[in-house]
């Protein structure tokens, strides 16, 4: 049986085997409600203040800034939400990009049904942000800007500290709020250098469990919160915090933070040498994107002319090998090609997309055989597309 080879680490990543050694453990023998007041819940309360005071030193806040959700798309709707309807007094105006993650840009829908007014900023043929654009759309009654640090399709990384610069710069009083996914423990982020009012981040992107996530919340802002009861997270999401998730969380980011540098360096190499070979060996394929040297070393993202992303992702999954078409959040949609249309794409050019997603496990022996397989079922393919060769 052919070993399967894993790229779809942007969608989640395979748990550190230590990470779910720890979650079991504090299931089992930490199991005390950090509210409680007796010995039990005590010990619950020190894991969970020390994995506080760890992700706080890493963002470069302090620990009563650091609040515990289910995930990134909690993050973003608890975030974008609640910063709107704490401010919408001040100002009715939010922005957004136009390639943002469906657990922002749905957000930004819904908000926009409840009057607010939305500005999508556009961005350029590598996905960055038209700064200039982002300049002239903030104004006095502007609330929030929220732009994604790196996208989860193509992996375009956002000059954050650049952006958040501009946006005070222009209106002080505006939040900044960044959608830190795709990126978090595995790019260096400083919520104040950035001047980040609000910042989300997911564990199971990170090599951590399903069902945990961040949201720095800067702690001279409001926010009015979304889950009401027993107050804990100073009244902003109330229910008791899921200790084991968030230790399993904290251990994920120590182990990948701890090799951040050589973890990143290996990533590249894989989708330096996966790019270069299928775009010199496989006629008629092209990069959705930034260049390598530009992008985030993780996400790699091919068009591959007259074959259809769904007929390629089951054939090579029939081969072991794991893809993706596009974001893991969106799969299901009818609706298609956002980040790559907000790029430049052609309408020929939609349909013909897979993301490759690195991890530290990824081998370039590994990726040999994924070209070997693309090489040999990519002509096989055109022939039986309508407008493909024959």
């Amino acid at each position: 049986m052919l070993n399967e080879i894993y790229l779809d680490n942007a969608a989640t990543t395979k748990p550190y085997e230590e990470v779910a050694n720890v979650v079991a453990n504090t299931m089992l023998y930490t199991y005390g409600n950090p509210s409680s007041l007796h010995k039990k819940g005590m010990e619950a309360e020190n894991m969970l203040k020390e994995a506080t005071h760890f992700f706080a030193r890493g963002l470069g806040a302090q620990p009563e800034e650091i609040i515990y959700t289910s995930g990134g798309t909690e993050s973003n709707n608890t975030a974008i939400i609640g910063a709107a309807m704490a401010y919408k007094r001040q100002g009715n105006k939010i922005i957004t990009s136009a390639i943002e993650h469906p657990s922002v840009k749905e957000v930004f829908r819904y908000l926009e049904e409840q009057g607010f007014e939305v500005v999508t900023i556009g961005v350029d043929e590598n996905g960055l942000i038209r700064l200039e654009e982002l300049k002239e759309a903030i104004d006095d009654q502007t609330l929030l800007v929220s732009i994604m640090h790196v996208n989860n399709e193509i992996g375009t990384i956002q000059p954050i500290e650049t952006i958040g610069g501009l946006i005070k710069e222009k209106n002080k009083e505006t939040l900044f709020h960044v959608d830190a996914v795709q990126s978090f423990a595995k790019l260096p982020i400083h919520v104040k250098r950035a001047k980040i009012d609000f910042l989300s981040a997911s564990a199971h992107k990170f090599h951590g469990p399903r069902g945990v996530g961040l949201l720095y919340k800067n702690k001279s802002v409001r926010m009015q919160s979304l889950v009401y009861g027993g107050g804990q997270q100073k009244n902003i999401r109330s229910g008791t915090e899921n200790i084991p998730g968030i230790v399993g969380a904290y251990k994920a980011a120590q182990m990948t933070i701890a090799h951040q540098e050589e973890m990143m360096a290996h990533m590249k190499a894989c989708k330096q040498y996966l790019a270069e070979t299928i775009l010199s060996e496989i006629p008629d394929t092209w990069l959705n994107g930034p260049s390598v040297e530009e992008s985030a070393p993780y996400i790699l993202n091919i068009g591959f002319k007259d074959v259809r992303s769904e007929v390629l992702l089951h054939v090579l999954e029939e081969e072991g090998i794991y893809v993706s078409s596009g974001s893991a959040c969106s799969t299901h949609k009818k609706e298609k090609g956002g980040v790559l249309v907000a790029i430049g794409n052609q309408a020929t050019q939609l349909d013909h997309a897979i993301r490759f997603s690195f991890s530290y496990e990824t081998q370039i022996e590994d990726l040999k055989r994924v070209v070997e397989v693309l090489k040999k079922q990519i002509p096989f393919l055109r022939r039986y597309t309508p407008g493909g060769r024959r």
